[in-house]
C-alpha cells in the first residue's frame, strides 16, 4: 500500500537521522569541532607570536651585552684621567744594577756651600816623613768657625799616609759622623786640627801616629797605626 504524505515526511526525517548516525556525527558536533579547530589555530598563532617576541627580546639583550663588553675592553681599558700620574714604578729609576752596590744618599750641605762637598774626595798618599800635625785647606767654607766643645757634623775619608790605602770613610757608611770636638771624643789630631775651621770647609789633616792611634800595632787593638791622612768636610757646628 503506498505511503501517505505525512508518512513520507516521517520517513524522510528518519532516513536523514539514520544517515547522520551512520556517519557518527550530528550537526551540533560538526559545528563544535569547527569552533574548536578555529580556537586551536588562534592559540597556536598567539603562541608563535609570543615565541617570536621572546626571541627578539633575547637577541636585543645579547647585542647590548656585546656592545658593553667591547666598550669596556677597547674604550675604557687604557684611558686615565688627565690629572692622574702613572703609579707604575719606572725601570730606569735609581735602582742599582745586579751586583752593584746602591749609591749612598747625597749629604745635606750648608747654605752657600761649594757643591763639591756633595761628592766623595779622592785622597792620595803623602810624601816624605810626617813629624807634626798639618792642616791644609782644600775648600774654604763661609760659615762660622768651629769652637771647642761644639758638636760638629762631618764627612771624612781616612787613608794611610804612606800608601794612600783607605781604612775608613763616612761616605761608605752613607751617613755623616757627628761628635763633640775639642773634648777628647776623637783622636787628638782631630781635636786640634778642626777647631777654628769654618763650616762649609774641606780640610786635609796629616796626623802623625802619636796624635792618632799610635805607632804600636799590638797596642792599637786593630785600629790603624802610624801616620794617617784624613780629608774632612765640616757640614755643621752647634
Amino acid at each position: 500500500m503506498p505511503a501517505t504524505p505525512s508518512q513520507q515526511g516521517v520517513d524522510d526525517v528518519s532516513e536523514r537521522t539514520q544517515q547522520n548516525r551512520s556517519e557518527g556525527q550530528s550537526p551540533a558536533t560538526k559545528a563544535g569541532r569547527r569552533l574548536a579547530a578555529q580556537l586551536a589555530a588562534q592559540k597556536a598563532a598567539e603562541a608563535k607570536r609570543r615565541r617570536q617576541a621572546w626571541a627578539g627580546g633575547l637577541a636585543g639583550v645579547a647585542v647590548v651585552a656585546v656592545l658593553i663588553t667591547v666598550f669596556v675592553l677597547v674604550g675604557g681599558g687604557d684611558d686615565k684621567p688627565a690629572n692622574q700620574a702613572d703609579s707604575t714604578p719606572s725601570a730606569s729609576a735609581s735602582a742599582p744594577a745586579p751586583g752593584e752596590a746602591a749609591a749612598p744618599p747625597a749629604p745635606q750641605l750648608p747654605a752657600g756651600a761649594d757643591p763639591a762637598l756633595g761628592s766623595k774626595p779622592t785622597v792620595e798618599a803623602g810624601k816624605g816623613e810626617l813629624k807634626k800635625l798639618a792642616v791644609t785647606p782644600v775648600i774654604k767654607g763661609t760659615g762660622p768657625a768651629v769652637q771647642k766643645g761644639q758638636t760638629i757634623t762631618t764627612n771624612y775619608v781616612g787613608v794611610f799616609y804612606k800608601d794612600g790605602k783607605e781604612f775608613d770613610s763616612s761616605w761608605k757608611a752613607g751617613q755623616p759622623a757627628t761628635f763633640a770636638i775639642g773634648v777628647g771624643q776623637v783622636i787628638p789630631g782631630w781635636d786640634q786640627g778642626l777647631v777654628g775651621v769654618t763650616v762649609g770647609s774641606r780640610v786635609q789633616l796629616d796626623i802623625p801616629g802619636e796624635l792618632a792611634y799610635g805607632n804600636d800595632e799590638a797596642a792599637a787593638g786593630g785600629r790603624p797605626t802610624g801616620p794617617l791622612r784624613f780629608v774632612v768636610d765640616v757640614l755643621a757646628a752647634q
